[in-house]
């Protein structure tokens, strides 16, 4: 993925299509494609921070002293959980992995239906993402920096952002854990 996005080409691009027929197809289809690529990008960054990120060091998944993730997947977990962030990450990467490897959710033939609720699944892991860019600002952020690692963060970050934003796909009270940075770069937009 290129700069496209930091250029505001997405939503331009997004904008022609509609919200039936082939446009929403392609729309779908589209975001699907960008979940993966988002998903990626963080199980990259994240990877970076495990041997730092254990359960000794983060008991819980939080963002800052304000905001404490708990995991439940709905099916395996319906009551959400406390555990470490490791362990947050790592059924959300799974949890993540079988959406994107279901069929049914993420059809993987041009064409092929969508299903009625994709929307609401994509929203989930793209909320869920945040959560890990949230941990890795407020618990990681200065070994991120020694690692040199801070632009590469920055610039996957900016792009996520942009195109959630975009999109709606998550709700601003989600958001609230680094709403100074998000601000920071919507504004110039």
């Amino acid at each position: 993925m290129g700069s496209c996005l930091c250029d505001g080409c997405v939503g331009f691009l997004w904008r022609g299509f509609s919200s039936t027929g082939k446009g929403a197809q392609l729309r779908k289809h589209i975001d699907a494609t960008l979940a993966v690529d988002f998903f990626n990008q963080v199980n990259l960054l994240y990877g970076t921070l495990t041997e730092f990120c254990t359960p000794e060091n983060c008991p819980t998944m939080t963002a800052g002293p304000k905001y404490e993730y708990r995991w439940a997947d709905g099916v395996q977990i319906k009551k959400p959980i406390e555990v470490s962030a490791p362990k947050y990450v790592e059924y959300l990467m799974d949890w993540i992995e079988s959406q994107l490897d279901d069929e049914s959710i993420f059809p993987q033939k041009l064409g092929a239906p969508f299903p009625p609720n994709f929307r609401e699944v994509v929203k989930t892991i793209f909320k869920r993402l945040f959560r890990v860019y949230a941990h890795i600002y407020h618990s990681h952020f200065q070994k991120i920096v020694s690692l040199k690692e801070e632009a590469h963060l920055n610039t996957c970050f900016k792009h996520f952002i942009l195109f959630t934003c975009e999109f709606v796909l998550i709700d601003k009270k989600e958001l609230a854990p680094l709403q100074e940075l998000i601000e920071s770069i919507i504004v110039p937009y």
